[in-house]
């Protein structure tokens, strides 16, 4: 999910569909472009992305990041973004496709997940309001478009399973939306508050580690309902981390996270 940063979405490539309007799309290994889309991908990952592939594969989150991604600091932008590594070969595939399809389905990114709906935060500056827009995107080569099988976002969401991504996505963007400004304070992200953020966000068993074994506890009240799940739970450490992030970051205080006094 992108936060869209334009003043006319028209200008934006796609058809963007409202919550009633259809489409028709299903892929499959019979048309002629399966698996095609998964080739030299610029694909940007999600902290619950990190969570459920990681899940997947059953290693750490360190492990994750350090084995299947790349760490990206664009210029303009105040935190680093975490993409996919593809496989090193001719075709620079996604390093979770084989022959027979994806390894990881059932723990595909938001992503994959929408293929080939995509979704933006779109602020609107005059009514100072955010509101969710989503655009009909195959690329030129996609078969899947002519097939009859027709959906509305509602029930596209629902036969990916995508609804709780998507929660989680929108969570994500919104923080990232704070990360238009510098917080950094002019050590920019690599600085010690960036390491630290960008462990609350995507390396949840370190801040699990960090939580549970420094004086954290003891400096912040943590959510009752939240506390109890953070010592299993990785989306609930990764919804405590992207509290913090807003509050330790931004000063923007949650229910889930109070500053002790």
């Amino acid at each position: 999910m992108k936060y869209i940063e334009t003043d006319d979405l028209s200008e934006i490539q796609g058809h963007m569909l409202d919550d009633a309007e259809s489409f028709a799309f299903k892929c499959h290994s019979g048309v002629s472009c399966f698996n095609l889309c998964c080739r030299n991908l610029d694909l940007f990952l999600n902290p619950y992305d990190v969570i459920r592939l990681k899940q997947n594969l059953a290693i750490t989150s360190d492990q994750f990041i350090e084995e299947y991604t790349d760490i990206v600091v664009r210029p303009g932008h105040h935190f680093p973004d975490v993409m996919l590594q593809m496989a090193d070969n001719e075709e620079k595939t996604c390093p979770f496709l084989s022959e027979a399809g994806c390894l990881v389905y059932p723990d595909r990114p938001q992503t994959c997940r929408s293929f080939p709906v995509e979704h933006g935060l779109y602020y609107d500056a005059e009514k100072d309001k955010t509101s969710l827009v989503h655009f009909f995107r195959p690329p030129k080569f996609c078969q899947g478009r002519h097939e009859t099988a027709t959906w509305t976002l509602t029930s596209w969401e629902a036969d990916q399973e995508a609804s709780f991504y998507n929660q989680m996505t929108v969570k994500w963007a919104k923080i990232m939306q704070l990360f238009q400004n510098d917080p950094w304070g002019g050590e920019g992200p690599n600085g010690q508050k960036g390491k630290m953020a960008f462990m609350a966000a995507y390396n949840i068993d370190a801040f699990r580690d960090f939580v549970l074994h420094s004086s954290f506890l003891k400096r912040y009240k943590v959510r009752s309902q939240l506390r109890m799940k953070i010592k299993s739970d990785d989306t609930a450490i990764l919804k405590l981390g992207m509290a913090w992030i807003k509050m330790f970051l931004f000063g923007e205080q949650t229910k889930d996270i109070i500053p002790r006094r």
